[in-house]
């Protein structure tokens, strides 16, 4: 079984960077991120078989902008397969023009302890325009069904506000491409992409931030099954979280 392992850091969510962080002196500082929730989606896809996952990440980031951190979280991809942990570590530079306008670039290696063949890194580039997102993560490495190397691109928009009750709003809308096709339906026809779309409401509430989302994907269930060995890692769901930054 191959799968498609990248996804959206949680610890790249930080914007500005220094914001609720802990200074260590006048340039450097760290923000260290939790966050439990009801099931693990990276880009549509489950990665705990629907199950809760508890994620930790740590950034260290200077005031020219530069930054570098390492994330994990629980996984469970069935099939008897030994990793249970996903550890991402990735560096960068952050870029704020104005309050409103800000620019990520960055690079990421996805680590899977007993389980290489899912190894994978991204090079990212992240821009965010008075509320309006778009990001753009590629990669080189990611293995497809005879182990051979095939390059991805995974895009995305997105748009995040503050609504009455200071209530978040975070709309993403993205599609995965590949090389090679590896979504296959009942009638035999395959494809190299997908898209996938979510709408998360957050509210900061005794100290921590709960979030709601509605994830979903275009992937039948046939499709689902053809790549990830399943038919309900992909298909609509509610994700609750809480997290906390300091």
């Amino acid at each position: 079984m191959k799968r498609s392992t990248a996804l959206l850091l949680a610890g790249l969510a930080l914007t500005p960077l220094s914001s609720q962080a802990v200074p260590i002196n006048d340039d450097f500082f760290v923000a260290i991120d939790l966050n439990l929730a009801s099931d693990y989606r990276t880009r549509g896809i489950s990665q705990t078989q629907g199950d809760p996952a508890l994620q930790a990440g740590a950034t260290l980031a200077h005031s020219s902008g530069l930054y570098a951190g390492v994330w994990t979280s629980n996984v469970d991809f069935g099939y008897g397969l030994k990793t249970r942990q996903e550890v991402d570590y990735y560096a960068g530079w952050y870029w704020q023009a104005t309050e409103e306008v800000s620019l990520d670039l960055g690079y990421i290696k996805y680590a899977y302890p007993k389980e290489s063949q899912f190894n994978q890194s991204e090079a990212y580039a992240i821009l965010n325009a008075y509320g309006f997102k778009a990001a753009a993560y590629y990669s080189r490495d990611l293995g497809n069904f005879i182990g051979e190397d095939q390059d991805t691109l995974y895009t995305w928009v997105g748009y995040e506000t503050q609504l009455p009750l200071e209530i978040g709003l975070d709309l993403r809308y993205g599609r995965m491409d590949l090389k090679d096709p590896i979504f296959w339906s009942g009638s035999g026809q395959s494809r190299e992409s997908y898209r996938e779309w979510e709408a998360k409401l957050t509210r900061d509430f005794v100290g921590v931030t709960w979030g709601l989302s509605y994830v979903d994907t275009d992937l039948s269930e046939n499709e689902c099954m053809s790549n990830y060995g399943f038919t309900d890692v992909c298909t609509a769901t509610v994700v609750a979280s809480v997290s906390k930054s300091f």
